[in-house]
Parts: C-alpha cells; structure tokens; sequence
C-alpha cells in the first residue's frame, strides 16, 4: 500500500476536527477544551494524523502549536473537506426537510454592538425562522476559522498578505481609537493631556492585537509608555464594567462604543488620536459555498453600515 492509499484510507473526521481546532486556537489546552476531549487525546490524534501525513504539522512548545509550511497547506486542504461536507450536510437536511443549519460567524468584539447586533436583529425580523451563530474571536483567530471552513464569513480587520492568502477581504470602513471615560470623570477637562490620562487605571486591547499595536503607537508618539499594571482584554463587558463603575480609562476602537458615545453613557476624552484608521470588513474564504444566507447578511451589513456610518 503507497502512501497516499495508505492516508486516504486511515484518515478520520476527528483527525481533521483535532487538526483545524488546534491551527485555531493555538494551544492544545484550549484546543482540547473547544472538542470536549483531553489533552494527551487530543496530542495523540494530532500524532496519528502527522504519521499519516509523513510530515510535521505543528511546531510545539510551551508557547503552544504553531503551523509548519507543511501544516500551513494542509490546513486549505482540511478546510475545503469540512466544507464540503457542510454543503452536503446541508443537502441532506433540505432533502428530509429537517431545519437548515444555522449561519456561523465569527466577529470581533468590538462590532458586536454597533454593527452585529442590529443587524441580526434585523434579518430574524424580516425572517423569524432565519438561524445564526455568532463566535466571539480575535483577528487571527478569526482568519484562521474562516479559513478552515469553521465559520462562514468573519467580521474582522484586514491583516498582512502573508495571512490573508486563501482569503478574500471586502472593506466595510475603517475604525479609529478613542480614550474614553465615564460621564463625569475629572479628566474631562479642556487642558487634558496623554500623560494625565495614562495616569489613571487603563484597560486596552492585549499583545499581538491590531488595536493594542495602535495603542502603543500612539503612546510613544507623545515619547510614553504603556502603564504598568493596565488590565488586557478583549471583552467589551469588562471594559465597559470597569471604565463605568471603577473610574478607568479605556483605549477601545470607535465602534465599541459608538453607541455609548451617542447616548452620552461614555464620553471621549479631547485628544488626537488622527492616523491609526484601521480597515474594518467582511472576510470569506476564496471559491467557497456561498449560501442564501450569508449572501442576504452580507448585504445587511454593507447597509448597515450605509444607513449609520461607524
């Protein structure tokens, strides 16, 4: 039996599901605790998958699992199975008229509000029967979802060529930073400046994260540093909790609190925060299934975003 007899007749779902899984998250903890299996299951598919391939596709440490070259290829070929499979699963529940599978879709935490919230709210008023399932991820966890088929399409930044391969971007709009605070926090004063601001309790995106890099240009741009002791999150909840009840300051992207900003339950400190625009779209995977559904999303989204520019 050649090699490829030897793959294509040993290979399982679960390996794919244990491979995509940790290419998403990163790690084999979170992997694991995403598939509702152990660790040393999850590490034991992942090696039965690699000697069926004949090649590594994750470089491990204690950081967690990065993709090979390797790892990186398989990784399309892995989505366009799950793919496939979801369009038949799809034929199959159309032909015994079970209910269609849901919309999944990914989001960055700082859309949820201004963009996907009244834009689900919509369709399911339009179409009561309309299903959608929506994952709360970052940016690069986002791609890499959209990219192996376990989301539909993901609301996220444009990120480097070299990540965007495989995928398509359409531009929504760009986003820019604010510092906000609560209604009556004394540093909404004419005269503030950058380092007043930074004095006081600072929430900000974490590490690696488009916003955080934006923040932290912005800093040294006035000659600061990031604060020691400034809380990172992606949670718009928490953020929000603390810049309202504990007196923070919060460096979040406009469209987190838009809406806040309009009602006046958050206000925006006078600074300049000019240049750090970041495009903000819809992302899809090259020559995939585009299904009645996320086709009519889609255009709910570009409408959106007409009707009420964030």
């Amino acid at each position: 039996m050649n090699m490829t007899s030897r793959f294509s007749q040993r290979i399982r779902l679960r390996h794919l599901h244990a491979f995509v899984a940790t290419a998403q998250q990163g790690t084999l903890v979170r992997a694991a605790q995403q598939l509702g299996i152990t660790q040393p299951a999850l590490s034991k598919t992942l090696n039965e998958l690699e000697s069926l391939a004949g090649e590594r596709l994750f470089s491990r440490s204690r950081q967690g699992a990065e993709l090979t070259a390797a790892g990186a290829r398989f990784l399309q070929d892995a989505g366009r199975v799950l793919d496939a499979l979801n369009v038949l699963g799809r034929t199959v529940a159309s032909d015994s008229e079970a209910l269609p599978a849901p919309l999944h879709i990914g989001a960055l935490p700082t859309t949820l509000v201004s963009l996907v919230a009244p834009v689900v709210v919509g369709l399911q008023q339009q179409s009561p029967g309309w299903r959608i399932q929506v994952s709360t991820l970052a940016n690069d966890a986002l791609m890499m979802a959209v990219r192996s088929g376990q989301l539909t399409l993901g609301i996220g930044r444009m990120s480097d060529p070299s990540r965007m391969e495989g995928l398509n971007f359409e531009l929504l709009y760009h986003e820019t930073l604010r510092l906000v605070v609560s209604p009556h926090h004394p540093l909404l004063h004419a005269d503030v400046t950058l380092a007043e601001a930074l004095s006081w309790p600072l929430v900000l995106s974490p590490r690696g994260t488009v916003p955080r890099q934006n923040a932290e240009a912005l800093i040294v741009s006035h000659g600061l540093a990031v604060p020691e002791g400034c809380v990172e999150t992606l949670s718009v909840t928490l953020a929000r909790c603390l810049t309202l009840q504990y007196g923070y300051v919060w460096l979040v992207p406009y469209g987190a609190v838009r809406d806040d900003l309009f009602g006046n339950h958050l206000r925006a400190l006078p600074l300049p925060t000019q240049g750090m625009a970041e495009p903000l779209g819809i992302i899809t995977r090259q020559e995939a299934f585009t299904p009645p559904e996320q086709q009519r999303l889609v255009a709910a989204l570009r409408q959106r975003v007409l009707d009420v520019p964030v």
